[in-house]
Formats: structure tokens, sequence, C-alpha cells
């Protein structure tokens, strides 16, 4: 037993010696590999256009490291991908320049990462999360695969998503006055803005532009900005009709703060903004959505 014990155990006792001395000439050359991506043609028209004037990445290539492991998400397709970038650019980018006098205040104070991903992000409790905004440096927005280039206007989802995200950069770089916040009080519901108010005419009687608005006094400060740029006059005051007396009593004294706030801040006045974000809506539908000159 013993004799046979010892044959056997020779082949692995030399396999052993001989794997410790291969160890001993490693090779200096790291077999992990960053992974590239070939530049195409969309990426050099992303550098003249987002990189260079406003030091802005436009992610549309699907990224683990920027998607949120909280819902299942899909990669936005490369022609939407390039559809959303020059609808992004002529209806909010560009609007900020028109009203500001130059690409500055955008390239101050727009968040530097644009990210795309292709289908919803569904939470839990059925609601749809449309954007969202993370410390002032990032805006992802989601459903991009939704996109119908011709058929935007100033209401659709995307763009108001844009208008809200920023308010929220703006309002944590430079705060709004705490009286805001009084006016609705204890009315702001969290978590259950959707489970209340299930239509907007119910959250409009209660004072809040909207059912999201309800959540707290930092979602109604940035849906009034949101929902202000993208509406007419005359859609803004059928809102404030429907409100009734005692709604719109609350809206307009909230609107009357972040006017202020606008105005004082940032020297935006909101009702040139939403005179050149409703025209800029207007023309989107005929931008050129294959060239990449």
């Amino acid at each position: 037993m013993k004799r046979y014990l010892i044959i056997l155990l020779l082949p692995v006792v030399s396999f052993f010696f001989s794997a410790c001395s291969d160890d001993d000439e490693l090779s200096s050359t790291s077999v992990v590999r960053e992974a590239t991506t070939e530049e195409n043609d969309f990426d050099r028209w992303l550098t003249r256009n987002y990189v260079e004037p406003y030091n802005i990445l436009f992610k549309y290539r699907f990224e683990d490291i920027e998607s949120s492991m909280d819902y299942y998400l899909t990669p936005a397709s490369y022609e939407q991908s390039v559809a959303m970038a020059k609808l992004v650019l002529h209806m909010c980018l560009e609007a900020y320049n028109e009203i500001t006098g130059d690409t500055e205040f955008i390239k101050a104070y727009f968040p530097k990462i644009l990210y795309l991903v292709g289908s919803y992000a569904y939470k839990t409790n059925g609601s749809l999360v449309l954007g969202t905004a993370e410390a002032g440096a990032k805006i992802t927005l989601y459903n991009v695969d939704g996109l119908v280039p011709t058929a935007v206007n100033a209401k659709t989802s995307y763009f108001k998503t844009l208008h809200h995200e920023f308010g929220h950069i703006l309002n944590q770089t430079k705060p709004y006055s705490t009286d805001f916040a009084e006016i609705s009080g204890p009315d702001y519901v969290q978590d259950q803005c959707f489970e209340i108010y299930t239509s907007d005419e119910m959250a409009l009687k209660d004072g809040f532009i909207s059912p999201y608005a309800s959540k707290a006094d930092s979602e109604d400060f940035v849906e009034l900005i949101s929902l202000y740029v993208n509406r007419s006059a005359e859609e803004w005051e059928e809102m404030l009709t429907t409100a009734g007396s005692s709604g719109r009593e609350k809206i307009e004294a909230k609107f009357e703060i972040v006017y202020n706030y606008m105005k004082n801040s940032w020297s935006i006045d909101l009702n040139e903004l939403r005179d050149i974000v409703l025209r800029r809506a207007s023309e989107a539908p005929y931008l050129d959505f294959e060239s990449l000159d």
C-alpha cells in the first residue's frame, strides 16, 4: 500500500513544483483590458455640440455604472439617441442660451452628464420615473425609445422633465425663500402623492399644480417652473380656473415666489423663457434628425 501511494503522489508533487516555477516567470502585461468603442459620426457630433460648448457628456451607450440597479432597464437605440440629442439641444440648452445671451449659464450650472435609457423605470407602486437628477451632476432620461421626434411639443414629458430637474439644480445652488413651503405646509403628502391625487383636477383644487407637486415643497417649486414654461398663457389660465378660488390662491401665491426667485437669483424672466420654449417647441418636429454634419 505504501509503495503504490508514493508512486501516485510523485506526478502531483512534480506538477506542484512546476506550477511554482511558472509563477516566478509571470508576464508583466495585465490580462485586464479596458473596453474600447470605436468613435462614430454621432460621437464626433456630440463632441462639437455638447462637449466643446458646454462641457457636457451626452451618454447614450448603456453603462452599468451609470444605471440604477433598482429597475430593469434597456439601452436606448442609436436613432432615438440622435433625435433626443438634437431635441434637448434645441428645446432646452439653446432656450437658456437665448434668454441669458450666451452659453455660459448652461456651461456653469447644467449637469455635466446626460444619460439616456431606452426603457421606462417602473417603481413598485406602479408609477413611472421619467427622469432623475443626481447631486447637480447628472440627469437621466428614461423611455427614450418611446420618443416620437416628429410629434414632440412643449408638453412632451422629456422636456418638462429636463426643466424640472434643472430647476432642482438651480435651487440647490441658490436656495429659495422658506416662505414658499409655508403656503401648503402640512398638505404635502410625500410618497402618497399619486395615491391621494389620482387626477390633475384634484391636485389643482388643493393648491398643487400637479399631483407630483404635492410630494414636497422642493417638488412643488420645480413643478411650477417646468409646467409654466411648457404651457401657453391660455393653458395656464385654464389650470388655475380648474383649481377654483382656494386652489388658485395658493398656486398664485407660490408662483409669485417662484417667479421672483428666478428673476432675482438668475435674471431669468419666466414669461420670456416660456415664449422662447414654446416657439422652439413648435420648430422641433421639423429638425433634421438624420444629418450629423
